[in-house]
């Protein structure tokens, strides 16, 4: 049975928790980010704000590899 979602396969955080990445696996074994924000003083949870969803990749790595291209704070997250 193939799943239908998308599968997470990490979600890297800010320190203060107010941005994230996730990278994931889509049902068709392609790959992708997108970049999520959150307001602590709004109890809705995530926002998506990147628009980096939509575009493939053939692997993880070159997910986070374009991943951390394009989000700024990404990097120093990624060597926390």
């Amino acid at each position: 049975m193939r799943r239908a979602r998308n599968l997470v396969l990490a979600s890297i955080e800010t320190e203060d928790g107010g941005r994230c990445v996730d990278l994931f696996r889509r049902p068709d074994e392609t790959y992708g980010f997108e970049e999520y924000r959150r307001d602590s003083e709004d109890g809705r949870g995530w926002f998506m704000i990147g628009g980096y969803g939509s575009a493939v990749y053939t692997s993880e790595a070159e997910a986070r590899a374009n991943a951390v291209k394009v989000i700024p704070w990404l990097s120093q997250a990624l060597r926390r």
